[in-house]
């Protein structure tokens, strides 16, 4: 069964069991309730009986009984029974006169029950076929010689009647509106359960090189926040397969021309010429070297998508950029400026932090020249915080501001000694975007933002335009 299926007929047995309790529980009550109301009239008949018969004067002459019949027939005469009722006047050991007319008198049980209660009175059940159950009460008359009762015969199933046709009602009611419950739950549920079958067809549509479908995400409940789930662990296969896809090309792009040189430089070589082989050797040496950097660059790249990329700790970031500061002096002969920075803590992984900032630093190295500036420096805004290297070299046109944190990306005039593959920025990209932020490129005024002069290390102005890379960390990512 479907699980649509499943909750309709759930519901229609629940509904059913809630409606027959319901019903059996109304039903026993009343019925108690109508059998107490039977057993009151029965004892008002039996009250006013017995008021009369302890009076023991005729109301209407003002003179005592004459004998059992004739207070019998007064009380009968004066009394209208209940539709349900009747009043038998019993003496000489049979019916003598009844209200209203009826011939259950004549039937011999009720005839042999009244004998036996004549005497001293009491109720006792019978059933009396096409009567049904009745209920005999008599009230002997203790004021005569002569054996004489009161018979208030009430007809149980008669009184039951109206009730059973009350039930009957409520179960044609209960029915109707069992069938509209079960209706409604199909319905309601068969809504419910529509963005599950749009899950289900959208990740039957899904392959191994297609993965762009989306569950549509409709209300706020359980199962559009199962979607949701569902969307968000779409856009992270998409984006892992994306990544390994656009790994495997450009490996294959990239390693096609070193493989080349390689198998060239192989089949030219002369192998009985130990200067050949030395010289060859040393050029594919650098040429494995070259792969293997590669390699290692593109599989950083793909590992930046992993959530165990990053190793996450509170960290100092002015500390972080001293400590950059210092390492970065060893890149090459420049006048290597430390900016003011105010003390600023985040939870980065320093790690990758120090890396990103030293490639930044390595790339303003192969663009500038000895005696030019490289500064490195950290602040926080309200944005969340800056970390920044600037250099005074030829600077970075607008044009190209995207174009080289791409893959293989360079830009239009780039220096002519970067023999890199263009994957360095890419990798400070990724690092900064696995933090939640950015990086990008912007003319080096005063990189906390706040001013837009160009600085030298003496406080000059250097009139060169220059290149300052911003790496950007949200407001989440700061600690105190």
């Amino acid at each position: 069964m479907s699980v649509r299926a499943q909750i309709t007929a759930t519901t229609a047995v629940l509904v059913l069991l809630a409606l027959a309790s319901a019903g059996v529980i109304v039903y026993s009550i009343e019925l108690q309730r109508v059998m107490q109301a039977n057993t009151a009239a029965v004892e008002q008949e039996l009250a006013e009986f017995a008021a009369l018969q302890s009076d023991g004067v005729n109301p209407d002459t003002g003179e005592p009984f004459e004998d059992a019949s004739q207070m019998i027939r007064l009380f009968l005469s004066r009394n209208v029974p209940d539709d349900d009722e009747l009043l038998v006047g019993w003496w000489a050991g049979a019916p003598r006169v009844r209200s209203p007319s009826d011939d259950l008198t004549d039937d011999p049980s009720f005839r042999d029950t009244v004998t036996e209660l004549a005497g001293e009175g009491g109720s006792r059940r019978l059933q009396i076929p096409e009567r049904g159950e009745v209920l005999v009460t008599v009230q002997a008359v203790g004021t005569s010689n002569e054996e004489a009762a009161l018979v208030v015969v009430t007809f149980l199933d008669r009184t039951r009647a109206g009730l059973r046709a009350t039930m009957r009602t409520y179960a044609a009611v209960s029915l109707a509106a069992l069938a509209l419950i079960t209706a409604l739950a199909a319905r309601q549920s068969g809504r419910l359960l529509a963005p599950l079958r749009s899950l289900r067809e959208t990740a039957e549509e899904i392959t191994g090189t297609d993965l762009h479908r989306r569950v549509p995400e409709v209300g706020n409940d359980d199962i559009t926040a199962l979607s949701r789930t569902v969307n968000g662990m779409l856009e992270r296969l998409d984006s892992a397969f994306e990544g390994q896809r656009q790994f495997l090309d450009d490996a294959g792009h990239e390693l096609r021309t070193p493989l080349t040189v390689l198998r060239g430089h192989l089949e030219l070589l002369d192998a009985e010429d130990p200067a050949d082989v030395a010289q060859t050797r040393d050029l594919l040496l650098d040429e494995v070297d070259r792969m293997a950097r590669l390699v290692g660059d593109l599989t950083l790249l793909a590992k930046s998508r992993r959530p165990d990329f990053l190793t996450l700790a509170p960290t100092e970031l002015d500390g972080l950029c001293r400590t950059v500061w210092a390492k970065a002096a060893a890149l090459g002969p420049r006048s290597w400026l430390f900016d003011e920075t105010a003390p600023v803590r985040a939870e980065v992984d320093q790690q990758r932090i120090t890396q990103a900032l030293l490639q930044l630093a390595d790339n303003a190295v192969k663009h500038t020249g000895p005696g030019d500036v490289v500064a490195i420096g950290c602040a926080r805004d309200a944005g969340g915080a800056r970390l920044w290297v600037r250099d005074t070299g030829p600077g970075v046109p607008p044009e190209d501001r995207e174009v080289v944190f791409e893959r293989f990306g360079r830009s239009g005039d780039h220096h002519g000694g970067d023999e890199g593959f263009g994957l360095g920025l890419s990798i400070v990209r990724a690092i900064a975007q696995a933090h939640g932020g950015d990086v990008h490129v912007e003319d080096p005024g005063d990189p906390s933002g706040d001013a837009a002069d160009d600085v030298a290390g003496d406080g000059e102005r250097t009139g060169r335009s220059g290149a300052c890379f911003v790496i950007t960390l949200p407001p989440d990512r700061m600690r105190g």
